[in-house]
């Protein structure tokens, strides 16, 4: 992500507004829209392995499955975000035409630039959104999965998954193999 050195501060609404005639998606926060830069293959293949698992997973139940081009708005002021993968049940998100607002599951694939904003300041927004129920780190250099889960408490509890393992999803009643995810992922030699 990149700042948009070209704007000053955005109201949410002009924020919506002027992002639609963007030839570049950008994310919103603090008044400051963020270009959205290129990410590897590796990032896309793993995002399109998860989002086609989910898809024919929840094909029937009522579930919206999307990916990097769907926005998503912690609430109606921002921070608005376009997460690899989310999931949403919701019956007000069914008609939703440009921002979802009430995701069960968000994915994030790591990127070097981005992992330490996806693993903070973004997370942070995101437990501010009352549907959300389990938050996936997914790395794009080695196959490693974190879940983070909101158990009954309300607090956020931390699963790990390597390789060889299977995810599980409760909010979506969900397992799938890690090697899954993976499939023919090549990992950059760095």
């Amino acid at each position: 992500m990149i700042a948009n050195p070209d704007r000053n501060y955005m109201s949410p609404e002009e924020y919506l507004e002027w992002e639609e005639q963007q030839p570049l998606k950008h994310e919103y926060m603090n008044g400051e829209a963020v270009a959205m830069t290129g990410r590897t293959i590796a990032h896309n293949e793993i995002a399109v392995n998860l989002t086609t698992a989910l898809k024919n997973h929840l094909r029937g139940k009522g579930c919206k499955v999307l990916m990097a081009d769907s926005k998503l708005g912690v609430n109606e002021s921002g921070p608005f975000y376009y997460p690899d993968v989310m999931v949403t049940c919701n019956e007000q998100d069914k008609l939703a035409k440009n921002v979802i607002n009430f995701p069960c599951l968000i994915a994030e694939v790591l990127s070097p630039g981005t992992e330490g904003f996806d693993r903070g300041q973004k997370f942070q927004n995101y437990r501010r959104i009352s549907s959300l129920r389990e938050y996936l780190l997914v790395s794009s250099d080695q196959k490693i999965v974190e879940c983070f889960r909101l158990n009954e408490k309300g607090l956020w509890e931390l699963s790990t998954y390597r390789e060889g393992d299977e995810i599980e999803l409760a909010s979506e009643e969900f397992r799938v193999p890690l090697d899954l995810i993976y499939e023919e992922v090549v990992f950059s030699e760095n």
